[in-house]
């Protein structure tokens, strides 16, 4: 592991690390005006980072987010509200007044000016304030130089969300529309090797023909989970891009590259960021929940090709491991080669599962997983594993 930490929080990249450095800058600049010794300051706070007014990308910024959230509720336990202040005594007034007016009367001692100097120290003296004041003009500079990057960044990451939220909502209505009126449909030719011909449905052809690189939608019912997904080569491009291929610290949901709609794998994963905003799979970890897993208990992913329904079985969290770790690693879980190995397989979800679904599945069933980060530890990811029921 490399030596990127911040807020005692260690990153395995230098992208990650510049992330929660700026995370760790907009954490100072929270602190810098908000009194987080008044309740009611620090319960507002934690109700602005509830709506999504901050926005943070790392586990620093998470951290930050838990601990504001307890400390709210430790407050509205005591009877606090948002509009409450806490008020120092009279008693602490006067005896405050007393320490300054004492202060006030201690002797002071006598001024040393300049001219109390030799020639040769005077010389001395100003060289040290000469340098003195240059370091505090620089110290002015590079503290104005930091705020606008700081502004800049908040700026364009307010920016990025706003857009994304428009985007997404373009691209729902677009869904379904077939503004291309083609009567023939899209075929797809599966590889140059092999003859094999896809027909898109029909309401992915509008999306399908702006983006080559959608390969489906995915929806679960009263959620903001409504996104389409992608796919390419490598599992980094949609990490900071949208589905209009633009730069977006959102990124987009997108599928395993060694995932295979047509030729179908066993299991296809779906990955997507944990946004506080709740935003791609910011609101996934709501799963813990089992009341809230039995009233969203189907998923409904669609390939550009056919439809599909999932019902979930399993919802645990797990992290990423060294690659010398001998331990079940649910990311490289997509082909089980036999009814051992898959059954193996549901064996080490279910004994993991944070509660028991009642549903299982057996060696031929097709499996979807949604995967994104989780900050109870480092590198940690939430699961939500399904079965086709559809």
């Amino acid at each position: 592991m490399t030596g990127f930490s911040v807020a005692g929080r260690q990153f395995r990249t230098q992208a990650d690390y510049n992330a929660a450095l700026r995370d760790q800058a907009q954490i100072d600049a929270i602190k810098a005006k908000v009194n987080m010794e008044q309740p009611g300051e620090v319960i507002k706070l934690s109700a602005d980072l509830q709506a999504g007014k901050y926005h943070f990308t790392t586990m620093v910024g998470n951290d930050f987010d838990d601990e504001i959230y307890e400390l709210a509720e430790k407050y509205k336990k005591q009877g606090y509200t948002k509009d409450s202040k806490i008020k120092v005594s009279k008693k602490k007034q006067k005896q405050k007044q007393k320490n300054i007016e004492k202060k006030n009367d201690q002797k002071q001692p006598a001024k040393v000016s300049l001219e109390d100097y030799d020639e040769r120290m005077q010389q001395e003296i100003k060289a040290v304030l000469n340098q003195k004041e240059k370091r505090r003009k620089l110290t002015v500079v590079l503290c104005a130089v930091i705020a606008l990057a700081c502004f800049g960044y908040y700026g364009v990451y307010y920016y990025f969300a706003d857009r994304t939220q428009m985007n997404y909502e373009q691209l729902s209505d677009l869904k379904g529309s077939n503004i291309s009126n083609s009567s023939q449909g899209v075929t797809i030719h599966y590889t140059e090797e092999e003859d094999i011909e896809l027909t898109v449905l029909k309401e992915y052809e509008t999306l399908y023909n702006k983006n080559k690189s959608l390969i489906g939608w995915l929806k679960i019912d009263d959620t903001n989970i409504d996104y389409p997904v992608m796919q390419t080569s490598n599992n980094e491009y949609y990490l900071d891009h949208n589905y209009n291929q633009e730069y977006d610290k959102n990124g987009s949901l997108f599928l395993d590259k060694d995932c295979d709609v047509v030729k179908r794998n066993t299991n296809l994963i779906i990955y997507g960021h944990h946004m506080k905003s709740g935003k791609m799979f910011g609101n996934l970890n709501k799963y813990s929940s089992e009341s809230y897993y039995k009233e969203h208990s189907t998923i409904q992913f669609d390939s550009i090709y056919e439809k599909g329904t999932y019902q979930i079985m399993y919802v645990f969290r797990s992290r990423i491991y060294n690659e010398d770790e001998i331990v079940f690693k649910y990311y490289q879980f997509i082909d089980a080669a036999s009814e051992k190995e898959f059954n193996s397989n549901m064996q080490e979800m279910a004994a993991l599962s944070l509660y028991d679904t009642g549903v299982t599945a057996s060696y031929g069933d097709e499996l979807l997983t949604l995967s994104t980060c989780d900050n109870s530890e480092e590198d940690g990811r939430f699961v939500v594993v399904a079965k086709r029921i559809e």
